[in-house]
């Protein structure tokens, strides 16, 4: 059975923070604004605790957010090339906030918006209405987003949306994670990524192609650190400054009718671990890709205690869409229309190895 707490706490600028607290005393802090994952307190082998998120020192850096961490990312997450899409005959132009294209859901994201927090007995619900020409989409969309922590240590977000026209979405969370609590980078995480291909990327981080992950840089199927595997000459390491990828993941051959679509079932994807710490990071998701970034633009952004973080001091595994999947012979799997519901599942599982 489990057992939790959820408390709230005002903050700056009109932001209140809530924290879920399961019955071992494991905190995970989520703001309103952005519905941020704003911290997540994890004992080590040795039962001493560390955030394991990564974030700003303040509220302040989280109004703008530039590194987008934590946020719930929306309409769209990932990348559309030049920001432009064709959905029923009809051209889109949206935000162009990453060059040419659109990434993250523009100038107005959902990771920068406030949200609605709903009384609800199974944890902690928000929404957010977008409205019709928001970043450029069409249609006004409902989305909420259901956080639950567990007393095995595992956080479930439970995300629905509705539209009154169709409209692309793709909504993920992007926490970055560092499982030693910031005592150094993430080079000695050892990676596990239950995938045989990636979507290989263009200059612009545009996919061109699925490529099998064999003999190359990419191969996570068996558990392997990412900091010998940052170091391999590989194209698409250098064009992406380190691991900034999708992986296909494997599909399970049970899927979930929806009106409309298919959704995978909720299964295990994703490993990390720390030898250091101890503790490991499982991820489930129900999407059929994880994007796999090694931080490779954090120079220089302000994090905890005022420190700039560096290069590789932490990772995401975003579940979601493939990237710029609205312009590829997939894309109605990524159309929301009237009368459908968008639903999608992740979890976040924090263990400790002894």
């Amino acid at each position: 059975m489990t057992h939790f707490t959820i408390t709230s706490a005002p903050a700056d600028h009109g932001i209140t923070l809530y924290t879920l607290r399961n019955a071992h005393d494991m905190r995970v802090v989520i703001s309103d604004r952005g519905a941020t994952l704003i911290s997540w307190w994890v004992p080590d082998r040795y039962g001493r605790e560390a955030d394991v998120l990564l974030g700003y020192p303040d509220c302040d850096g989280y109004l703008a957010n530039p590194a987008f961490f934590g946020g719930v990312i929306g309409r769209w997450g990932n990348r559309i090339a030049n920001g432009r899409f064709t959905l029923d005959g009809v051209d889109y132009q949206i935000d162009r906030n990453e060059g040419d294209n659109h990434l993250h859901g523009g100038k107005g994201g959902f990771h920068l918006m406030p949200w609605q927090v709903q009384t609800d007995p199974e944890g902690l619900r928000m929404t957010l209405a977008s409205p019709d020409g928001a970043a450029g989409f069409p249609g006004n969309v409902l989305t909420s987003v259901l956080y639950r922590l567990d007393d095995d240590g595992q956080l479930r977000i439970d995300y629905t949306a509705t539209t009154d026209a169709p409209t692309p979405i793709n909504l993920t969370s992007h926490g970055y994670f560092n499982l030693n609590g910031g005592a150094g980078d993430i080079c000695d995480h050892i990676l596990s990524i239950d995938a045989d291909a990636y979507l290989q990327v263009d200059r612009r981080l545009i996919p061109e192609k699925a490529a099998n992950v064999a003999g190359s840089a990419f191969d996570f199927r068996q558990p392997a650190p990412i900091g010998p595997r940052l170091a391999w000459p590989d194209e698409q390491l250098s064009v992406a400054g380190g691991f900034d990828h999708c992986y296909c993941l494997r599909r399970e051959n049970d899927v979930v009718e929806e009106p409309g679509r298919k959704v995978q079932p909720l299964r295990d994807v994703a490993t990390v671990y720390d030898p250091g710490s101890g503790r490991e990071l499982t991820v489930s998701t129900t999407e059929n890709g994880l994007q796999f970034y090694s931080g490779n633009f954090l120079k220089g952004v302000q994090g905890r205690a005022m420190q700039p973080y560096a290069i590789h001091d932490g990772f995401c595994l975003e579940a979601q869409a493939y990237p710029d999947q609205v312009n590829t012979p997939e894309r109605e799997a990524v159309i929301l229309r009237p009368g459908q519901v968008y639903r999608q599942t992740t979890a976040y599982r924090m263990s400790v190895r002894k």
